[in-house]
């Protein structure tokens, strides 16, 4: 079937200006992006947005579906995977076509969404990221030995591995389970609740197993990583992708570009625990290190967009905040022009998830589209908190969300 999307401004997720034009699609791909419509068949299906702007469907490089709130490991898998469900489709009537799980989803979660089981987005996922023991992936609350599992940690959204032939073991494993990355625990984090966020966690010999497990089977890690010279260190033992990237320096950032590496920084989940974090149950010792996050994330943002590291865009709301997913919009368009901030979003991230089929307009990519009532290039706040800006969306061709005429 044949559908047509016209009377659109398009935003092909690369250009500095919309353009205006209509995009027709067949299928689930995007067949040609034209100024002038010509005929059309019959039984087509024609869409008017109405001068709406029209973009690749967004892409979030950093979410975490099974984090429905504080502790939630205590929580049984069932009830996570509710959760789950609820935000993954509020995802997508937000607009997200891809998200990026990067510690808790898996192999059951992609499938239900294929199935149609879940009306959720595009799914790429890592499994249980990785992380030493009382490492920013181990949530055991200090001097307890509490929800272990084969003499260590597990829950729902990562997983203790100690020692370089174990963590070979354990990235092989997520792998065989159809990972299409691997995370590694490689600082410490704020909310973690025994470490401090200039730790600098795994050994050379851990950081460089997992690498080479991973690039052999043509995948890649990436590291949380807040300090520079953990950073650092990552780069040179073959990590191309960071999530926060909080503390970056000017001269890492030069390394990270000479390497090829991204960073996903992840703005708003700071924020957003800032303003619920005690109501949450977030102790003292939390609270301040989200606060020191929150104080640099701004400035290290402007250091990666100025020197051209290539940036992604992540919101990382977990404990039930993701409904200040917009919300990254806003604060990044504070340091960063609203077209760059609209990049990271869509072809920037396709290129980090190794999304090649996504993230633009044009012929024979996938067609995840959204229209979007307002010119995000002129002002981000089209995106708001309720959505109802975002007035169509299409992922592989059907609609999933269409409010245009209301």
């Amino acid at each position: 079937m044949i559908t047509v999307l016209s009377n659109g401004l398009i935003f092909d997720g690369v250009a500095d200006d919309l353009v205006p034009g209509h995009v027709v699609i067949e299928g689930d791909r995007i067949v040609g992006v034209t100024e002038r419509l010509g005929p059309v068949a019959a039984d087509a299906r024609v869409i008017d947005v109405r001068g709406r702007a029209v973009m690749p469907g967004l892409i979030d490089a950093h979410i975490h579906a099974y984090s429905p709130r504080p502790n939630a490991d205590r929580l049984p898998m069932t009830m996570v995977a509710h959760w789950a469900r609820k935000m993954l489709e509020s995802c997508l009537q937000r607009g997200f076509t891809t998200v990026r799980d990067v510690g808790g989803a898996d192999h059951g979660l992609r499938r239900a969404i294929d199935a149609g089981w879940i009306d959720g987005p595009h799914l790429i996922y890592c499994g249980k990221a990785l992380s030493q023991t009382g490492g920013h992936g181990d949530k055991r609350e200090a001097g307890t030995d509490g929800w272990c599992v084969h003499h260590g940690y597990a829950g729902h959204t990562s997983r203790v591995v100690d020692g370089a032939d174990n963590v070979r073991r354990a990235v092989r494993e997520e792998l065989r389970l159809g990972a299409g990355f691997i995370k590694i625990m490689a600082s410490g984090g704020g909310l973690s609740p025994t470490d401090e966020l200039e730790d600098a966690q795994y050994s050379e010999d851990e950081i460089g197993a997992a690498v080479d497990e991973a690039v052999r089977c043509h995948r890649y890690v990436t590291a949380h990583a807040h300090p520079d010279a953990v950073i650092s260190r990552c780069l040179e033992l073959g990590v191309r992708c960071f999530e926060h990237g909080t503390m970056i320096s000017d001269r890492t950032a030069a390394r990270a570009v000479e390497l090829g590496a991204s960073v996903v920084p992840t703005l708003t989940v700071g924020r957003a625990v800032a303003r619920h974090g005690r109501e949450l149950g977030f102790d003292e010792a939390i609270l301040r290190k989200v606060a020191a996050v929150n104080a640099l994330s701004l400035e290290s943002l402007e250091r990666l967009h100025r020197s051209g590291v290539r940036t992604g865009f992540g919101t990382d709301l977990v404990t039930g905040l993701d409904h200040y997913q917009y919300e990254e919009f806003r604060i990044r368009g504070e340091v960063c022009p609203a077209v760059d901030v609209l990049r990271s979003a869509t072809s920037v991230n396709a290129e980090i998830v190794r999304r090649q089929d996504a993230g633009r307009i044009a012929a024979g990519l996938v067609a995840d589209v959204i229209a979007v009532a307002g010119n995000p290039l002129d002002d981000l706040s089209v995106f708001t908190d309720d959505g109802h800006n975002v007035q169509l969306v299409m992922k592989g061709g059907i609609v999933v969300k269409d409010t245009l005429s209301s």
